[in-house]
């Protein structure tokens, strides 16, 4: 990349492009952002977001467009602007901010072509359990009804039914193992079944059966499952090495690759989930261990990793690509 960057974002346009934006490297907190052309495998700087910006989030809308919301713009200056790029002129528009500042919270695209935007943290109201819907018809942010338990650091995916399930987090209580389901259709939140560990800065995928798979940050390597069908976690298998802050992509096949992360020292490992036999199998190390990365699975079914940070060679600028075969 362009720049050498941490807790940015990637995001896969409809073009194919990825568009990277923000983070944090050793001149401070970036407002720059960059494109990648698989094509080309060439990085092109595109035009700066108005907001310096990190743990920060960034929805491709319906409409093509990336919306990015709230974040850190300093070590104490948390955001609620929200800010909207468009491909097809490479300009960011400021659009309506969020009702709260927040950092370190999930935002979901759903079927409705709406974004949630679930918990986080500021310095004003701490953890925050609060919730809130961008409508991209009128740029307006609405206040919807809150999370049953406050909580960063966790995860939101949406089920093939549309609902989101959010799992684990962090609060003041510590880490979180509890979950819940949002129901856009009804705007109400439900507590569902504990997961068998609490976790957070963990990752999750949907897989292709609809369950979702959790991994990360327990004292145990242990991964699990939720089933939406019968409102039960399972025990998923053992991971070879525990981590926190690792990323996951689903590959084409329906595997799960689980990406680097940190616990104890920062990692270049990667492995496959599978499945069918809730197995994990080591694969081909990265060339640089990172965590703070960001991943995406591209068009033509590679997996980019860009930047991210580890302790030998500090922030990253470096990208390298994951081919399944």
């Amino acid at each position: 990349m362009n720049y050498a960057r941490a807790s940015h974002t990637a995001s896969v346009l409809q073009n194919g492009k990825v568009l990277v934006t923000g983070g944090i490297n050793y001149i401070g907190y970036l407002n720059s952002a960059e494109l990648y052309d698989p094509s080309t495998k060439v990085w092109t700087v595109t035009g700066n977001m108005n907001y310096a910006r990190n743990y920060h989030t960034a929805s491709v809308l319906t409409n093509g467009k990336v919306l990015v919301a709230g974040g850190l713009y300093s070590a104490s200056i948390y955001l609620n602007s929200t800010e909207l790029y468009d491909p097809s002129t490479e300009v960011w528009t400021i659009t309506a901010s969020m009702n709260y500042a927040r950092h370190l919270f999930a935002a979901s695209v759903l079927t409705n072509g709406k974004v949630l935007v679930t918990g986080g943290h500021n310095a004003i109201s701490g953890y925050l359990s609060s919730v809130e819907l961008y409508d991209p018809s009128t740029g307006v942010w609405t206040i919807v009804n809150s999370m049953n338990y406050p909580r960063y650091y966790h995860t939101a995916s949406i089920l093939q039914d549309g609902r989101v399930l959010v799992a684990g987090g962090f609060n003041a209580g510590g880490a979180l193992n509890s979950a819940e389901l949002y129901n856009p259709l009804t705007g109400v939140w439900t507590v569902t079944s504990n997961m068998n560990y609490a976790r957070y800065t963990h990752a999750a995928s949907v897989l292709t059966s609809g369950k979702v798979l959790v991994a990360g940050l327990t004292s145990a390597p242990v991964a699990e499952v939720y089933n939406p069908s019968a409102n039960v976690w399972t025990i998923a298998g053992t991971m070879n090495y525990a981590r926190s802050y690792p990323l996951t992509s689903i590959l084409a096949n329906g595997t799960v690759l689980l990406i680097g992360g940190s616990y104890y020292n920062i990692l270049d490992t990667v492995e496959l989930f599978n499945p069918a036999t809730a197995t994990w199998t080591i694969n081909d190390n990265m060339a640089y261990a990172r965590y703070y990365h960001a991943v995406c699975v591209l068009t033509n079914g590679q997996v980019l990793v860009t930047g991210g940070t580890n302790n030998i060679n500090g922030y990253l600028s470096s990208a390298e690509i994951y081919q399944s075969y």
